[in-house]
């Protein structure tokens, strides 16, 4: 019987340090993941739009304020999964929280109300989306790997979208954007560089005779 236990627990202490192992293992591959960077931000940057979204269709005094936050929650959910999707066929596992950062910005916008939380939130996602798209312009451009390279580049045109909607719907409240030419210009880049991706596409996809 006491032999029988103590080989049982050599078996259980072998297990665990398996089990640790497999832990190990499974971050050296998420972080050794040349875009590993990039999943993080866009992850954690995703779930907190979502969170933020919902907050804002729920709470929000102002309706366009409202419909902003809705959009937010449908559009980057969507995009959310996809990059879920694209992270189980990279073998990365990414987050599931929020940065520390996200954590406190959902804390002070959840103690606001009325017109105090509509020109909080709204001149935070004239912020965010501004950095998002910096982040997501840096990966489809000099991004290693080319599917996660693909999906930066298809994704940029709905957050530049979500940009110009935020200054539309901020200058209905009261809140000015910084930088009204960055829209614009960022447009442009992100317009060309898509349409040169699809001409890429049907040039390759074009039968020869």
């Amino acid at each position: 019987m006491k032999k029988r236990f103590i080989t049982g627990a050599v078996t259980l202490t072998t297990s665990m340090l398996l089990g640790i192992g497999s832990v190990g293992a499974a971050d050296k591959v998420k972080s050794d993941h040349p875009d590993w960077k990039f999943f993080k931000k866009a992850a954690q940057g995703g779930m907190t739009e979502v969170a933020l979204g919902q907050m804002a269709a729920n709470k929000a005094e102002n309706e366009a304020v409202k419909s902003f936050g809705q959009q937010m929650v449908t559009d980057h959910g969507k995009a959310n999964q996809e990059l879920k999707d694209l992270a189980v066929a990279e073998s990365v596992t990414l987050p599931t929280e929020m940065s520390a950062d996200e954590k406190a910005l959902q804390e002070k916008l959840s103690g606001l109300s009325g017109a105090e939380f509509d020109k909080a939130y709204m001149e935070e996602m004239l912020k965010d989306h501004k950095k998002d798209i910096s982040v997501f312009q840096e990966e489809a451009q000099q991004g290693k790997d080319p599917e996660v390279k693909n999906w930066a580049e298809k994704t940029l045109p709905t957050l530049q979208e979500h940009y110009t909607l935020a200054q539309t719907t901020s200058s209905k409240i009261g809140v000015k954007s910084s930088d009204t030419s960055f829209s614009s210009s960022a447009l442009s880049e992100t317009s060309a560089a898509s349409n040169h991706s699809r001409m890429g596409a049907a040039d390759s996809s074009s039968p020869t005779e």
